[in-house]
């Protein structure tokens, strides 16, 4: 769907290509971390992948933080989704909000 060979798969979620061709075989199933890389290079929901829905942009538009998520750069959605690590990170470790 989106033209990514194994390899290319594999470089821009930062996982082995040995994990990719092992995932694509049924050999291996993908941690959630792994499903979730995956997910995000492909630029798909992680219900997608699962097949749970056949729209790979499905429920994204119901949550605001979704919204315009698909109209990002790659260089934007990186930085977005540190952002909301270092939003995650927060909340985990207590700090209130300001």
């Amino acid at each position: 769907m989106r033209g990514l060979d194994q390899s290319a798969l594999a470089e821009k979620s930062g996982l082995p290509p040995s994990s990719i061709s092992h995932f694509e075989a049924g050999s291996r199933k993908p941690s959630f971390e792994n499903l979730r890389r995956l997910a995000n290079a492909l630029e798909v929901t992680t219900d997608y992948l699962l097949g749970r829905v056949d729209d790979p942009e499905a429920y994204a538009d119901a949550d605001p933080l979704y919204r315009d998520f698909k109209n990002l750069s790659s260089a934007d959605r990186e930085l977005a989704q540190i952002f909301m690590k270092a939003l995650s990170d927060r909340k985990k470790r207590g700090e209130e909000d300001a």
